[in-house]
């Protein structure tokens, strides 16, 4: 059983409420750990970047290392003719007959092909990565990796076959003469040897950005606001925007730096 509330006294309620409306009471300070206003300014000012002018740089990195791709691609196709063994051919009568009907050349031209395309990819990749570590990367570098080095790798078998043997076997046959010997043109008998460079680069590439790739910095503490406070300096307060900087050993307010509830300024004391 509960004891009935007493009704107020409606006198003395209104009485009561004017006394404590005209009662000055204590003036609410600052919280001294609430965090910073966040500075609308600099959020407007990022809000209406252009997003061309972010895309920018991203293309120009990419465009330069398609055509550093590009160049290595001649160089490429000059080593695969160069390098790829060459099949043996060889006239009798009205006839072409290979030299070697058992030898492996032509797999040997694949075989070259893609370990000059291994390479290539492998030394892009490290160029790139050296070329952005300090931009931190970005996806622009890997996917101009892939095109660049598949666009080359089509390129050097287009200028490696024109570099090496003459393609037309009848003319070199009637040149060589009826028991002369000649060479076969170069060609790529398994088109997935061109994936050999764009593969190679996105593995490498994939390697040494998860080893030594840019690391982003931790984020400062929640209390700190999103833009950081800086530390007081000679006793004036933080400025919001700045840039945050712990104490040592992970410093913060102990129980004397505190304010109390009973403390009052200075010049309000009586002796």
């Amino acid at each position: 059983m509960t004891v009935p509330n007493t009704p107020p006294d409606p006198l003395r309620a209104a009485a009561g409420t004017d006394a404590d409306a005209a009662a000055p009471g204590p003036a609410a300070g600052p919280n001294p750990y609430a965090p910073p206003p966040v500075d609308q300014a600099v959020l407007r000012a990022a809000d209406r970047r252009a997003p061309l002018e972010r895309l920018l740089p991203e293309l120009k990195v990419g465009a330069v290392t398609v055509l550093a791709c590009l160049v290595l691609g001649l160089v490429m196709a000059v080593l695969w003719a160069w390098l790829a063994p060459k099949v043996p051919l060889v006239v009798d009568g009205n006839k072409i007959l290979y030299g070697d009907p058992e030898g492996e050349q032509r797999a040997g031209a694949d075989s070259v092909f893609v370990l000059i395309g291994l390479g290539m990819g492998i030394v892009t990749a490290l160029g790139a990565f050296l070329f952005t570590r300090r931009r931190g990367g970005g996806i622009a570098v890997a996917i101009a990796l892939a095109i660049g080095g598949l666009l080359a790798s089509v390129g050097a078998w287009g200028l490696g076959r024109r570099l090496g043997p003459a393609s037309d076997l009848v003319a070199e046959a009637r040149r060589v003469g009826n028991g002369g010997h000649f060479d076969a043109d170069i060609d790529l008998g398994a088109y997935g040897a061109l994936l050999a460079w764009p593969m190679a680069a996105m593995v490498v590439l994939l390697a040494l950005s998860a080893a030594f790739g840019k690391r982003e910095e931790d984020p400062p503490p929640y209390w700190a606001g999103p833009y950081g406070v800086q530390r007081p300096v000679d006793g004036q307060p933080g400025v919001p925007g700045g840039s945050f900087h712990p104490g040592p050993a992970g410093e913060h307010p102990g129980p004397a730096d505190r304010p109390h509830p009973g403390d009052r300024p200075p010049q309000d004391r009586t002796p």
